[in-house]
């Protein structure tokens, strides 16, 4: 009942009308409010209409204006890579880095937004004092209140407003910083299993040498106990064995090296990959060539870029927050509540009492503090403006280079692969001949140590052929999308 009473004392039509009248006024004022400081535009960028080396787009590559695949590793149909990249993104700890960070970025837009909005409080407390006799009031008296407290910051310059602009600028930027670390570590862990495949081809390809060299050891031994030829015949060999023999060493170090890196990578202890990488298995051949598209495309493809403009956003609303402190602020607080001198009496309609009051305020005098507050508001702006053409720049050379690099070792490749099928036929005549007595075993040796090297080198650009594919994914923005941006696409 005493609830019920209560509440009936609050329901009473004057009073409503006696406080909402202020309010009504309040809500005339607000909608007068302006916003001070510049409102942010986004900045006009020109770029190239072309790539400068437009003329190496060859067959594999596309100037059409689709986005580059974003998980671009599928289309090295590689199911241990496609696993490894699922579980990267799930355990890498700089994406989960980045995901507290952006966690960190809404909570801070949160308290923007809501720092824009009243702040109700509720009290109640009960008393009782005894005056003293010496001022005539010397009885015991109770005193009982209950009610509500309102404190609102009227933003009537837009300090509130900018400062959630700012916010929600930053919050866009979080996003960004998270798809830009999706992309570097995607890039990172497809260059680091790429080059772990091609050090296990190499270790390979010199124990496949060792082998060789071990039957031209054979055969030199035979024909030096034969009396066909000397004792340095032999010893050429063994050199050529153990000089093949401790290239092998070096290649596991890098291998082990390799997967260590990989295993941080996927946020594992070093030695957790070595038995999923144990089976060998040949390069991946990407099943369809690469949209490279137009220089305008990165604006929408590369994540940094898009960082980069809502970091300059963010930083062109706190020029805004900066200038509101030059103007008057005003704050209105208000209550609504009982008072009484009895328990009984505090639910009785005499009981209400309610208050509210504007406080404007103005900083006379600060030393210039808040001059130069703007003044540092408005040269961070400018840092963030250069910051987004710097990275117009860089995203631009990035794409250049890996497209230079990529087209260019595919020509380096095709030239290694035709010499080593002209070396490999030397081989096997210099082999044929010296068994036939027509040649000496240094010919033999020279053909061997030859064959090795290009190789080897055939080896090293392969995979570079597809470590500068996979640079040139990345430097179109490839390999941010997540599952919830493909549900929300």
């Amino acid at each position: 009942m005493k609830c019920e009473g209560w509440i009936s004392a609050f329901a009473d039509r004057s009073s409503r009308i006696r406080f909402i009248r202020p309010m009504a006024a309040l809500a005339i004022v607000l909608t007068e409010a302006c916003a001070v400081g510049p409102d942010y535009k986004a900045p006009q960028t020109v770029l190239p209409p072309e790539w400068h080396n437009k003329a190496l787009i060859d067959v594999s590559l596309s100037q059409s204006k689709e986005a580059s695949p974003a998980l671009w590793w599928s289309s090295f149909d590689d199911s241990v890579l496609s696993s490894i990249m699922e579980k990267a993104i799930k355990t890498n700890k700089d994406i989960m880095g980045a995901e507290a960070r952006l966690r960190e970025a809404r909570a801070k837009r949160d308290f923007a937004a809501g720092d824009r909005l009243p702040t109700v409080s509720a009290a109640a407390s009960a008393s009782r004092r005894r005056g003293s006799a010496e001022t005539g009031i010397g009885k015991t008296t109770d005193f009982y209140n209950a009610g509500f407290d309102a404190r609102w910051e009227l933003d009537i310059f837009g300090a509130r407003q900018r400062a959630l602009e700012a916010a929600e600028a930053s919050l866009q930027a979080g996003e960004e910083d998270l798809r830009d670390v999706m992309v570097t570590l995607t890039a990172e862990v497809g260059i680091n299993y790429l080059e772990a495949r091609s050090l296990q081809r190499r270790i390979a390809i010199a124990s496949e040498t060792l082998s060789a060299l071990n039957q031209s050891y054979e055969i030199a031994r035979w024909r030096k106990e034969a009396g066909l030829v000397t004792q340095l015949d032999e010893d050429q060999a063994i050199a050529s064995y153990q000089q093949t023999k401790a290239q092998i060493p070096s290649l596991e170090a890098g291998l082990e090296q390799n997967l260590n890196r990989l295993a941080v990578l996927l946020g594992e202890t070093p030695g957790s990959l070595h038995a999923l990488m144990a089976k060998k298995m040949e390069l991946p051949s990407p099943a369809r060539g690469v949209a490279v598209g137009i220089p305008a495309d990165l604006l929408r493809r590369r994540p940094d870029i898009r960082r980069a403009e809502r970091n300059l956003a963010a930083a062109t609303a706190q020029v805004g927050v900066a200038t509101a402190a030059l103007y008057p602020s005003f704050s209105l607080t208000g209550s609504l509540g009982l008072e009484a001198l009895s328990t009984g009496g505090l639910f009785t309609a005499n009981a209400r009492t309610w208050a509210l009051a504007l406080s404007p305020a103005l900083t006379l005098f600060d030393a210039g503090k808040n001059r130069a507050n703007i003044d540092a508001a408005q040269a961070r702006q400018e840092q963030a403006l250069a910051s987004y053409e710097g990275a117009l720049l860089t995203a631009l050379a990035d794409v250049e280079d890996a497209l230079s690099a990529y087209v260019r070792e595919k020509r380096r490749l095709e030239a290694l692969l035709a010499a080593e099928a002209a070396t490999l036929s030397a081989y096997k005549l210099a082999s044929d001949q010296y068994s036939a007595g027509l040649a000496d075993f240094l010919a033999v040796l020279v053909a061997q140590r030859t064959l090795l090297t290009i190789q080897d080198q055939r080896a090293v650009s392969e995979v570079a052929v597809l470590t500068d594919l996979v640079r040139l994914y990345k430097a179109l923005g490839g390999g941010w999308i997540r599952a919830e941006d493909k549900e929300n696409s």
